[in-house]
């Protein structure tokens, strides 16, 4: 029992955190430019991550540091892809597009990881997947379209390309890390993934350094929170938990992330939600809770299911 619940609370960990990451990306967007954003936000994440591994490492001396061979080019292929230019790339996005474009493109990417998965990983298209992700898109749809009514933002064809890029990157860091955590170890994967994101993103350091040093001391706490909580923090649980789920339940989860920004962003920026947004909300917290099989499948009409699904549950692709 604990052992198929440690994940979710892991799961659970990590997107509470990657959706404050957008309350605090959006309060930092006026001080630090997208590059620098990326580079505080990498470095105070390296630190304490490299203080915990060398813990760690002096009570299990003879611990390798570095994976080797196929295991090291896919971390440090997902550290680039998606520490460091998902990064940069979801700083700029966020300075063309209203939060809930933003979410929406974002979470795109969840979609491809399952298609993916579902296709070439062997993970199938169970129907409680099928059905939840579903949901759960389709209140992100509902959000997206909620605050930008009410709070007046615009988006551009740039952030759209931006925000569709960083879905692109999202994706490919799911699907390399999921191949690389056969072999590496959750804390050691982020690490090093943060590290080779922080090593791309150092010709932003002297630009960090000057806005560092006309930023306020909360805005600077607010980039330290960046580092060590939706960062240090959230991708260890998520590789934790990635590793001892499927890539695709695992993507699914984070499609409530969109539901909890809205309930952040009226707590601490005092943007009520609209009637689409606790809509949505609702719709997304109901679909991941199918896919992770919180709710009994008992209760999942099949004929909410697409005609294709239908036929591979036919033919055995199972429920699980």
């Amino acid at each position: 029992m604990t052992s198929r619940l440690l994940p979710s609370v892991a799961a659970l960990v990590t997107v509470v955190l990657w959706a404050s990451a957008f309350v605090a990306i959006r309060a930092l967007g006026d001080t630090f430019s997208p590059g620098s954003m990326a580079f505080g936000r990498l470095l105070a994440a390296v630190v304490p991550l490299t203080a915990i591994l060398i813990a760690v490492r002096w009570r299990t001396r003879g611990t390798p540091w570095f994976p080797r061979g196929r295991a090291l080019v896919l971390v440090i292929a997902y550290g680039v892809a998606w520490f460091a230019l998902y990064t940069v790339l979801l700083n700029w996005a966020e300075q063309h597009l209203d939060a809930g474009t933003a979410a929406l493109l974002v979470n795109l990417a969840p979609i491809m990881v399952a298609e993916y998965a579902g296709a070439f990983m062997g993970d199938g298209f169970p129907r409680g997947l099928v059905v939840g992700m579903t949901l759960a898109f389709s209140g992100v749809v509902l959000i997206a379209v909620g605050p930008s009514a009410s709070n007046g933002a615009h988006a551009d064809w740039l952030g759209i390309v931006l925000g569709l890029a960083t879905a692109v990157l999202y994706a490919m860091g799911v699907l390399l890390q999921k191949e690389a955590l056969h072999t590496v170890d959750a804390l050691t994967a982020t690490w090093l993934g943060a590290l080779a994101g922080l090593v791309v993103t150092l010709p932003f350091a002297p630009t960090a350094y000057s806005e560092l040093a006309g930023a306020e001391t909360a805005e600077v706490w607010w980039l330290i929170y960046l580092g060590v909580g939706p960062t240090a923090i959230a991708f260890t649980t998520w590789a934790y938990a990635l590793a001892r789920t499927r890539a695709s339940t695992m993507a699914a989860t984070t499609l409530v992330v969109p539901a909890i920004v809205v309930g952040m962003s009226w707590l601490f920026l005092g943007e009520l939600p609209t009637t689409a947004g606790l809509i949505g909300g609702a719709l997304c917290l109901v679909g991941v809770a199918i896919t992770r099989n919180l709710i009994p499948r008992r209760f999942i009409p099949r004929r909410f299911l697409p005609l294709s699904s239908r036929i591979s549950l036919s033919r055995g692709r199972g429920d699980g």
